[in-house]
């Protein structure tokens, strides 16, 4: 078995040392790039979103590095996420490839005694006992909480920093010695000592930088080749940004959800605007608006591929909460036809808006 699995964002890195820590044979696929996207365009159903496609590149470039097994996460609810896995594998066994798929869906879905089986046949490459397998896994889990603080930290102090670009520099430095590490406990120690050296960046309490909330459906918000790179874009501009939305949150709103413990100032925030899950992260979309103007926020950027309905459906809503809260909402939809010049330039006036409203209120004129 040589396993591999499509990007969303830093989990790459966690997945990476999970498999290093159980000795089990892997491909992680290149970064996602226009290479992934233009294979996966050519094979994917026209009308599917752009999530999909980029999948189904990640795929093609690992089997070509000779992977035989694909792991991805699953979802039972309305969003056609939830069809992937047997779309993805209909499609690749037309094409010729014999692979085995294994989807991790959430346990109140699939129930425990099948969720654990799934987990047993990833586990069944690897020759440790069961207490280090355990080990591992905690260190997996602790890993994408680290990497998740880590870029939240620098997207949100590259604002304030006095020497514009070190928080971006650093954060790529991150990424990449952390890839270059053989073992979980390595890639742990890697994570720490760049939080350190964040937590060190000269930063000025005078600036007052936009602050921009990133909000949307969840693949597209993480996955930076699938937004043009936004987030990167505004360390750029000098830009603070945050996202609710991160691989962490996901793996911690699973485990809670069968409790109903999940998200719960989102689905409180989104309660007067949205009070109902109706798939994908339309509620959670709508609930972080109306926390980010709360929070104090300038504005907020909601991203999602065309076709998506449940962010259609939060779109529908968000203007209503930009004129309650007084509260700018800029919204980019994005497929592999989207020109990064006219979204650079969108990105940019939204960003004039919001520094002529902010200079406005700070000065009162």
């Amino acid at each position: 078995m040589k396993i591999t699995f499509p990007h969303l964002g830093n989990t790459f890195l966690a997945v990476k040392a999970l498999f290093d820590g159980l000795g089990i044979d892997y491909v992680v696929p290149p970064l996602s790039n226009r290479e992934a996207l233009e294979i996966g365009a050519k094979y994917s159903p026209e009308e599917i979103c752009l999530p999909f496609k980029i999948m189904i590149g990640n795929y093609i470039q690992s089997i070509r590095e000779g992977a035989d097994t694909i792991l991805i996460v699953g979802s039972c609810g309305p969003c056609r996420f939830g069809e992937y896995c047997e779309l993805q594998m209909n499609l690749l066994k037309k094409l010729g490839y014999n692979l085995k798929f294994i989807v991790l869906d959430y346990p109140k879905d699939i129930g425990l005694k099948e969720f654990f089986r799934r987990i047993s046949s990833i586990a069944s490459g690897s020759d440790k006992n069961n207490f280090e397998k355990l080990r591992v896994a905690g260190f997996g889990l602790k890993i994408i909480n680290l990497i998740d603080n880590v870029e939240k930290k620098a997207k949100f102090l590259c604002g304030y920093e006095l020497k514009r670009g070190q928080c971006k520099s650093l954060l790529n430095e991150c990424r990449k010695r952390a890839f270059e590490t053989d073992s979980p406990e390595e890639m742990i120690c890697v994570l720490k000592n760049y939080a350190g050296k964040l937590g060190k960046v000269p930063v000025s309490k005078n600036k007052k930088p936009l602050k921009i909330a990133i909000i949307g459906e969840i693949y597209t918000i993480i996955e930076p080749f699938s937004n043009l790179f936004i987030e990167e874009k505004l360390m750029n501009y000098g830009v603070s940004t945050a996202r609710c939305l991160t691989p962490s949150w996901w793996v911690k709103d699973a485990i809670l959800s069968p409790f109903k413990l999940n998200s719960i100032s989102i689905r409180m925030a989104s309660r007067k605007y949205l009070p109902f899950y109706i798939g994908g992260h339309a509620r959670e979309c709508v609930g972080e608006a109306v926390l980010a103007s709360k929070k104090g926020f300038d504005g907020a950027i909601q991203i999602f591929p065309v076709g998506c309905m449940p962010e259609i459906v939060s779109k529908s809503i968000l203007p209503n909460i930009a004129r309650d809260k007084k509260f700018p909402i800029l919204t980019l939809v994005v497929d592999e036809m989207t020109g990064e010049a006219g979204y650079i330039t969108r990105i940019e006036a939204f960003l004039d808006l919001l520094e002529r409203r902010k200079n406005n209120v700070l000065y009162g004129s």
